[in-house]
C-alpha cells in the first residue's frame, strides 16, 4: 500500500480542473443503511430557515464552485468559455464579477477578505498567484521572481498565503500584497507545503516530511513558527482553514478515508469531527466556533456545519433543490444577522457554486445551529475528484 494519503474532493495542490472523477467503493448492505437511517438528532425540518442560492450564471455552461465567503463577498470559478474565469458574486447569480484577467487562459479565485480576493492566473501552462481588489482589472501577478508556478489561496488583512515553486520545490508562504513581499514558511527539514488560509496573525496548510506524508501546519508569520498539528496516533493530516484560535482540516490513518477535524493550535486538542456512522469526513471551514465541510451520507459526500463537536452534525445538503446528487460546503462566514456557507454541489451532471444562509438567532432563541440536527444515513461513497482552489 501506498503511504500517501488519498487525493480528496477538492484538493487544491492539483491545479488541474478534474470535476467528476471519482474513485469506486462497495456500498454498505441494505440492513446497515436502514439503521443508520435513525442516526442524528432532531429533524431536518428544525434548521428549515436555512436557504440555498445557486450561484451559477444563468445561461452559461459549464461548472462553477464557491470556494470562499467573507465580508458579504464570495469567490470562486466559473467554466466558461472553454477554461474555468475566476469570479466574484455578492449573494447572487447575477452580481458575478468575471475578474479573468486579460491576456490569460484559465484563472480561478479561491479565497477572499477585506475586499481582496486571491487565486492564480495561468498563461503558457503556468500559475501565477493572484490577487484582484474586485475586478479584473485590479489584478496583481504575485508570482516571486523566478518561480515558474504559484497559486494564492487565503487573504486576510491585507496579507496572502499560497505556494510557489522555488528551486524546484512546492514552498508554502505568505505575501504582503507584491510579488517582492514573498516570505517563504516552510519549515527547515521538510520536503515543500501548502498554505492555505490566514487569519488574526496565523496561517495555516501543511508540509511534507521526509516520508512523504503531509503534516497539518501552523504558522505565526515565519518558518521558524511551524507547529506541527498531526494528533498521536495518526498518519497525516492537513488544515484547511483558520479562524478565532480554531483550525480545521482532516486526519489520516492509512486507510481510504480521511477524518474531519479541529485543532485549537496544538496537536494534543485535536478533537474527530467525523459524524458517528460516516466513514469519511472533511472539515473545510471555521468561523466564529462554528465549521463547515462534508461528511459521506448515503454513499456520496452531503456538506455539513459542526459547532465544535461530532454530535453538533447539521446535514446542509438537507436543503438542496431536488436534483442535486451530491455537495461539499468550503467556507463560512458571519455578520450581525446571517450565517453564511460557500460551497458546491452536483446537479445534473455539473457542479454549480451555492450559498447557503441562516438568520442568526437571537439571543435566547432554543433554535441554535448547534440544536439543529440533520438526518444522516451512513453508507460508503465515491468521492469526487475536484480542484478546491483551493481551495
Amino acid at each position: 500500500m501506498s503511504v500517501c494519503p488519498p487525493r480528496r474532493a477538492g484538493d487544491s495542490t492539483n491545479p488541474s480542473l478534474a470535476p467528476r472523477r471519482r474513485a469506486r467503493t462497495p456500498a454498505l448492505p441494505a440492513a446497515i443503511l436502514l439503521a443508520a437511517g435513525t442516526l442524528g438528532g432532531m429533524s431536518s425540518a428544525k434548521a428549515a430557515d436555512w436557504t440555498v442560492t445557486n450561484l451559477h450564471p444563468p445561461g452559461v455552461g459549464g461548472d462553477s464552485w464557491a470556494f470562499g465567503v467573507s465580508g458579504g463577498q464570495q469567490v470562486g470559478v466559473v467554466g466558461a468559455g472553454g477554461g474555468g474565469r475566476a469570479s466574484l458574486w455578492s449573494g447572487t447569480a447575477a452580481s458575478r464579477v468575471d475578474l479573468h484577467p486579460a491576456g490569460f487562459v484559465h484563472s480561478n479565485a479561491n479565497g477572499v477578505g477585506g475586499g481582496q480576493q486571491v487565486g492564480s492566473a495561468v498563461v503558457n501552462q503556468h500559475a501565477h498567484a493572484a490577487l484582484w481588489g474586485g475586478t479584473a482589472a485590479s489584478f496583481v501577478d504575485l508570482s516571486p521572481a523566478g518561480s515558474p508556478d504559484s497559486y494564492a489561496h487565503g487573504v486576510s488583512g491585507g496579507q496572502q498565503v499560497g505556494q510557489a515553486i522555488v528551486n524546484g520545490l512546492q514552498r508554502a508562504g505568505m505575501w504582503s500584497g507584491t510579488a517582492a513581499s514573498w516570505v517563504d514558511l516552510t519549515p527547515a527539514g521538510s520536503f515543500g507545503g501548502v498554505a492555505y488560509r490566514i487569519s488574526g496573525g496565523q496561517q495555516v496548510g501543511y508540509v511534507v516530511n521526509s516520508g512523504g506524508l503531509r503534516r497539518g501546519s501552523l504558522w505565526s508569520g515565519t518558518a521558524a513558527s511551524w507547529v506541527d498539528l498531526t494528533p498521536a496516533g495518526s498518519m497525516a493530516s492537513q488544515a484547511y482553514d483558520v479562524s478565532g484560535g480554531q483550525q480545521v482540516g482532516y486526519t489520516w490513518d492509512g486507510g481510504d478515508f480521511f477524518r474531519a477535524s479541529l485543532w485549537s493550535g496544538t496537536a494534543a486538542s485535536w478533537v474527530n469531527l467525523t459524524p458517528a456512522g460516516s466513514p469519511d469526513a472533511e472539515a473545510r471551514g471555521v468561523f466564529g466556533g462554528q465549521q463547515v465541510g462534508y461528511a459521506q451520507v448515503g454513499s456520496v459526500p452531503h456538506a455539513g456545519l459542526w459547532s465544535g463537536t461530532a454530535a453538533s452534525w447539521v446535514d446542509l445538503h438537507a436543503f438542496l433543490p431536488a436534483g442535486f446528487s451530491e455537495s461539499v460546503a468550503q467556507s463560512i462566514w458571519r455578520d450581525a444577522s446571517f450565517t453564511y456557507v460557500a460551497g458546491y454541489g452536483m446537479n445534473d451532471g455539473f457542479q454549480q457554486a451555492l450559498l447557503w444562509t441562516q438568520p442568526v438567532p437571537e439571543p435566547g432563541s432554543a433554535t441554535t445551529l448547534a440544536a439543529a440536527g440533520g438526518l444522516f444515513v451512513a453508507a460508503r461513497c465515491r468521492r469526487s475528484g475536484r480542484r478546491q482552489s483551493v481551495t
